[in-house]
């Protein structure tokens, strides 16, 4: 896959304890991605967050979840970024977890496999 210049980054953020078809929902979003064969993505493993859960809770002034957030970052072209999208909200409305999905825009500037300097 030749991906330079223009792109699209697809960001979704999830809790590490939600689940889906047994195991987490970051994993199987991450596999998806994989089997979908988009250019990358990485996972990420925040400290803290809070969201639209916390927003509503009166109970304390200032709550923050006790779950670590999840942050899956996939890059592809725009076309196969909005595709996939479409995927990782399938996945997260069927397993009922609560999370974000949003798309940034990015600048390639290399995009290559390691065995090509090995060479």
């Amino acid at each position: 896959m030749n991906l330079k210049g223009e792109a699209k980054k697809l960001k979704v953020i999830v809790g590490e304890h939600d689940m889906i078809y047994r195991r987490p929902l970051y994993e199987a979003i991450l596999f998806s991605a994989k089997k979908y064969q988009v250019a990358g993505a990485t996972l990420w493993k925040g400290i803290m967050s809070f969201g639209a859960n916390s927003i509503d809770n009166h109970t304390k002034v200032f709550a923050l979840s006790g779950e670590k957030p999840v942050i899956i970052e996939i890059i592809d072209n725009e076309e196969r970024i909005n595709d996939f999208s479409e995927i990782a909200k399938d996945l997260i409305m069927q397993s009922g977890a609560g999370g974000i999905i949003f798309i940034e825009d990015a600048n390639v500037v290399l995009y290559t496999n390691a065995d090509i300097h090995n060479q």
